[in-house]
């Protein structure tokens, strides 16, 4: 079964998602973000979970990622496509531009990132060489072509800590590094995704330009007007790209 994991701005699938069952939040890692909801989407069957919770009230560095993706996988759940609102940084990310990264470098700290400490839980060492889906992000690439949609087919996702915004520094920083986005949920959701050999993708909005790319203060009115705007042409992508996903 597919999950759709909604970040900033997509809390729901809205009403055309036909609800067959709600799952419980409780798992040997705590509570998830929100009940996981089971139905149908246009008659594509999957399961949708707003990773901020009802009402955004989590922030990033505070949402049990363990919990989220145990409970995906305990549900059945293998195939992943993660949605989340970045900050462009390398020119070809501009506001309203929808990327599909196929890297990441984790700057978070503080965060459960992994289900093996060691004792009874063991220790698995994951190869994340390549941390995203080949199979999602080709699907996803794909979808974008056929509809018209431009999309970014690739390119370095940075994971912050937030919930604040990067300095201008910081994000000068980041690309140094080769990072082209900005977000603080890519980990260690990815991670904790590979450890349980579920594909997983991610489908990236930008909403802004990143501190100091351009000489002027982010504006977060701004901000949640992309994100309004974006999340529409994210909703038609994700349509589309669910039903090619393999049962």
């Amino acid at each position: 079964m597919l999950a759709i994991i909604g970040g900033s701005g997509l809390y729901s699938l809205g009403e055309e998602f036909e609800l067959d069952q709600q799952a419980s939040r409780e798992t040997p890692w705590g509570d998830t973000s929100a009940d996981i909801l089971i139905g149908k989407w246009h008659e594509v069957r999957l399961a949708f979970l707003p990773r901020h919770g009802p009402g955004h009230k989590i922030p990033p560095h505070r949402i049990n990622y363990r919990a989220n993706l145990w409970a995906l996988h305990q549900l059945g759940v293998r195939d992943i496509i993660a949605v989340n609102a970045v900050g462009g940084i390398s020119d070809d990310m501009p506001p309203l531009t929808l990327a599909v990264p196929d890297q990441i470098i984790d700057y978070s700290s503080g965060r459960e990132h992994t289900f093996f400490e060691g004792g009874e839980s063991g220790l698995n060492h994951v190869d994340f060489s390549w941390p995203y889906s080949a199979t999602l992000r080709g699907i996803i690439t794909e979808t974008g072509l056929e509809l018209g949609q431009p999309l970014v087919a690739c390119g370095t996702y940075g994971a912050t800590n937030g919930p604040r915004l990067e300095t201008a520094a910081e994000i000068a920083r980041l690309k140094s590094d080769g990072c082209d986005m900005v977000g603080m949920t890519g980990m260690p959701e990815a991670v904790l995704a590979r450890e349980l050999e579920i594909e997983y993708a991610c489908l990236a909005l930008v909403v802004n330009w990143a501190a100091g790319v351009e000489d002027r203060v982010i504006s977060m009115p701004e901000i949640l007007a992309n994100m309004e705007q974006g999340i529409e042409k994210i909703k038609r992508l994700l349509l589309v790209a669910a039903r090619r996903v393999p049962a």
